[in-house]
């Protein structure tokens, strides 16, 4: 059964017949047909059936709402519980600890801190365009994405030493997939979550406790030291915040440049676009958030009784919210299943987004994220305008997660730009 079919025959189906590998290469013809079905479609997790929102109005209802949240504390919530296997942080935190969380956090990842990073970004992102410029090719996500992701929040904010950086890395593709709903992991693949989970927190531990004895110029130093209005982080928190980074963070970053760059491939005209006016780099990660979105979900609990398009919710019952299938609501985006890199440019044309999400849990990452992607995307299309897919695109696979939306490799030729 595939996602287009899952809501024609009144049966309650498998969330996999949704979420199934299979449809990662377009899963948007599916999120319109349950866009176009009156009220939420209904899918069965394991044990559990949970509604999934896919419209932008009943998605950005419930991500703004403090009814809504993820009941951990109280163990409100119908969802399964990772907590032993991937520590919590404040990113399944409801009011009061998570506003605690985060405003101990903002502290120390402010604005001026991803400022101070845009010298770093380009030149390493530069040195990685010449690179490719002289071989002829490169693969976007092995590269490019990967390499800058990793030397910003692996080297430069957690201080992770350049030589673990690929040890950092498959750690954190095995949490990513961990984090998925766990109804649709293998055995093998929870038992990998668990090892990695497992090692990444021990292995960050121990660096946090070097960087409390001996306080560097990153982020883990700051967090380690944060305090206001006499709270500071326990260990715990600052760990279950690191991981964070590293999977939201990283997965965020790696998939918005490779999803971009292989957008603007099937939009010559757009590609072409951005090439005349590079000013629309930044306007163009925005559009690339809504288009094919990096977070393609995630899922919500009524803390309260809710009502959300003439549908009751009572406290404990557990939501999808599908921003795949939001972000391309014709209803709130003209056009919407189109590429348009300067949609964002002209003044109030389209509303926010849900890429970052919305409400309390906004991405605390997005302005870092939306700093590598275009600047990443910016020199890759100004440096190359030979810029072409290497493979076929039918033979382009996707990681296996189905909460981060992201190629496993995304091979390009390309030529310099002449004199």
């Amino acid at each position: 059964m595939t996602s287009t079919e899952i809501i024609s025959d009144g049966t309650v189906p498998d969330a996999r017949a949704v979420f199934d590998a299979a449809q990662h290469l377009n899963p948007y013809p599916g999120y319109q047909r349950m866009r176009e079905t009156p009220g939420p479609t209904t899918v069965r997790l394991g044990d559990t059936e949970v509604n999934v929102l896919s419209r932008f109005a009943d998605c950005a209802a419930v991500l703004g709402s403090q009814a809504w949240g993820h009941g951990n504390v109280d163990r409100l919530s119908p969802f399964w519980d990772q907590e032993a296997s991937l520590p919590g942080s404040f990113i399944r935190m409801d009011p009061p600890d998570h506003r605690r969380l985060r405003a101990l956090v903002n502290k120390a990842f402010s604005a001026r801190m991803v400022a101070d990073l845009a010298p770093r970004i380009t030149a390493l992102v530069d040195d990685l365009v010449d690179r490719a410029v002289t071989a002829g090719g490169l693969d976007v996500v092995r590269d490019l994405s990967a390499p800058l992701a990793l030397a910003m929040v692996g080297r430069r904010l957690l201080g992770v030493p350049e030589q673990d950086a690929e040890l950092l890395r498959s750690w954190e593709l095995a949490v990513a997939r961990g984090t998925d709903p766990e109804p649709l992991l293998s055995p093998e693949e929870i038992a990998a979550r668990d090892t990695a989970g497992a090692s990444v927190v021990a292995y960050l531990a121990e660096l946090a406790a070097k960087r409390r004895a001996h306080p560097e110029d990153d982020l883990l130093s700051r967090l380690v030291a944060v305090e206001e209005s006499g709270e500071v982080l326990t260990p715990a928190e600052v760990i279950g915040i690191c991981v964070l980074l590293l999977v939201a963070g990283m997965e965020t970053s790696i998939n918005l440049v490779g999803n971009g760059i292989l957008a603007l491939l099937a939009h010559p005209e757009q590609l072409a676009l951005l090439r005349t006016q590079p000013d629309l780099a930044g306007p163009a990660a925005e559009e690339i958030l809504r288009y094919d979105t990096p977070t393609q979900f995630t899922m919500r609990v009524a803390l309260a009784d809710s009502t959300i398009d003439g549908h009751d919710y009572h406290r404990g019952d557990g939501v999808i919210v599908l921003m795949g299938s939001a972000d391309r609501d014709p209803d709130v985006f003209p056009a919407a299943d189109t590429l348009d890199v300067a949609r964002y440019a002209r003044a109030g044309r389209a509303p926010r987004h849900l890429g970052f999400s919305l409400g309390l849990h906004y991405c605390l990452g997005a302005p870092l994220a939306r700093l590598e992607a275009s600047t990443a995307i910016r020199t890759l299309v100004q440096r190359a305008p030979g810029l072409r897919l290497a493979v076929d695109p039918a033979d382009l696979t996707y990681q296996p997660s189905v909460i981060h939306r992201g190629l496993r490799s995304l091979p390009v030729e390309l030529t310099a730009t002449t004199a």
